[in-house]
């Protein structure tokens, strides 16, 4: 396991100065500062932009929802059932799945931390300038910062747009009441979010790759598989030549790989392998002190607790789970006869071994399930202190991404053709055509779990077809065209004041 770069949050608090006519009356302590002046200092600057990371370590659980992001598309798609308790049990994701959510009853961590880190990088981008101008950050050392805030905010911004679609948008913080930002149209916040992505690639300061002392900073491979990810979601044709590019100098850079071991990406050993080109980091060290008060200390993911069996399963060394998000019996027999992943991606629990919940199939997901031996160095709460690395980007994605974009624009399919092969050589399987229904059935196989199926089935057409009612009965409603942005929390449109329309779900 690589050195993991830990995402803390701010460790002090700028006061702002306050003025009085009556100024013989104010004992102004020494130690007191303005923002302005405490964001003047290079060092400081640094540290906000550490703290610009910290909201996406929460969407595990950020105090008042679960919302894990692989859990959240999974149960939207047609790989895992929501499971728990009962329908009531993290009843959001009950009515995502059976594509019945409302403004009262939707996932509303998805909004809360993408906007706190949206507001966190305006913040940097804002203190950069005050930097430079007090002489204590070099444009070098800036931009580089800049870059980094930008293709982050972006990121932050592609969350927000994949679930809610419509929303409200800014690049610098509103600085006067009502603190309201205009909403525009999900077509809109996707040419916003583009054009700035493409000119923060531009400036190419970052690395394509971090040293082991900065793992889990946004890299320039990073912005480029962001790039792709958001062309390819709005099928936006006049990009994909510039997305291929940037595919090929991923998977062209002797950085990045595919390890020859599928099974071992989600142990703690394959952490920061060639194969990673962004995770979220997480610990169980003597740091490790999550816990649900303390939601944004050093430490590890509740991931795993929320997605395994009940009582576990401790022959296996499997902890005890809450039965969420098990694995229903379609998405088994979906892999071929030979196929490494099948096991990798899915643990079967011996009969009997644990407590059955709401939606049992017996089948859970094992490349986030809660192993013990994932809790040895805990400190903090074991709930919530898992040290599995959340996985954002593999190379494999990589490869997948430009045989899409080869086949799609006609432009060496020889290439595409290879690409698709590369990752079911890897997984034990022979050749097949580079065809779209080819590209998709692979990146299903090897991202299940992942949270990349749902977002595939609606960029390409087939969610229609496919998210329809089972045969159990559990999901009686169908996906349709309405259905792609879920509705904006309740909350947020009162707080709107009239400015936030809902969404037409």
């Amino acid at each position: 396991m690589k050195a993991k770069y830990i995402i803390l949050g701010l460790a002090a608090v700028a006061l702002l100065m306050t003025s009085c006519k009556d100024s013989f009356l104010e004992v102004e302590p020494g130690t007191k500062t303005t923002l302005e002046e405490y964001f003047s200092d290079g060092d400081h600057v640094y540290e906000a932009l550490i703290a610009a990371y910290a909201p996406m370590r929460a969407y595990d659980w950020n105090g008042s929802q679960y919302g894990p992001l692989n859990i959240n598309a999974e149960v939207m798609g047609d790989n895992f059932w929501p499971g728990g308790q009962d329908r009531t049990d993290i009843q959001y994701w009950h009515y995502m799945n059976n594509f019945e959510a409302t403004g009262k009853v939707t996932i509303s961590v998805v909004w809360d931390q993408s906007y706190m880190g949206i507001k966190r990088c305006n913040d940097v981008l804002t203190y950069c300038d005050w930097a430079i101008e007090a002489n204590s950050l070099t444009d070098s050392v800036a931009d580089i910062y800049r870059e980094e805030a930008r293709i982050l905010r972006d990121w932050y911004y592609c969350v927000l747009w994949k679930y809610y679609g419509n929303l409200p948008f800014y690049l610098e913080n509103i600085a006067e009441e009502p603190y309201l930002a205009d909403q525009i149209s999900a077509d809109e916040v996707y040419n916003q979010v583009i054009a700035d992505l493409e000119g923060a690639l531009a400036i190419g300061k970052l690395p394509e790759r971090w040293d082991d002392a900065n793992l889990g900073r946004v890299s320039a491979a990073v912005g480029k598989m962001l790039y792709a990810e958001m062309v390819l979601y709005q099928n936006d044709e006049s990009r994909f030549s510039r997305a291929l590019q940037y595919m090929a100098n991923i998977i062209e850079n002797p950085k990045f790989d595919l390890v020859d071991d599928y099974a071992s990406i989600f142990t703690e050993d394959g952490e920061w392998t060639v194969e990673s080109i962004w995770e979220i980091n997480y610990t169980d060290g003597a740091n490790g002190k999550r816990a649900y008060d303390a939601i944004y200390n050093v430490g590890g993911t509740w991931l795993p607790r929320l997605i395994s069996p009940s009582g576990g399963v401790s022959a296996d060394g499997i902890d005890n789970g809450w039965g969420f998000a098990p694995v229903r019996q379609e998405a088994y027999a979906k892999f071929e006869a030979g196929d490494v992943r099948r096991d990798a991606t899915i643990y079967t629990a011996p009969e009997g071994s644990y407590t059955t919940r709401y939606e049992d199939t017996g089948m859970w997901l094992n490349k986030y399930i809660a192993r013990t031996a994932n809790l040895v160095d805990i400190v903090g709460a074991t709930d919530a202190n898992f040290n599995n690395n959340y996985r954002i980007y593999r190379y494999s994605e990589a490869l997948l991404n430009a045989a899409e974009l080869c086949l799609r624009t006609g432009t060496n399919t020889e290439k595409g053709y290879e690409y698709l092969n590369r990752v079911r050589d890897r997984a034990g399987l022979t050749n097949v055509k580079l065809t779209m229904e080819n590209i998709l059935n692979e990146r299903d196989l090897e991202f299940m779990g992942e949270g990349k199926r749902y977002w595939d089935l609606v960029r390409t057409g087939y969610a229609a077809s496919v998210l329809v009612p089972d045969a159990d009965g559990y999901r009686t409603n169908s996906w349709t065209e309405s259905k792609k942005y879920l509705p904006i929390p309740e909350s947020e449109i009162n707080a709107g004041q009239g400015k936030l329309t809902q969404n037409n779900y």
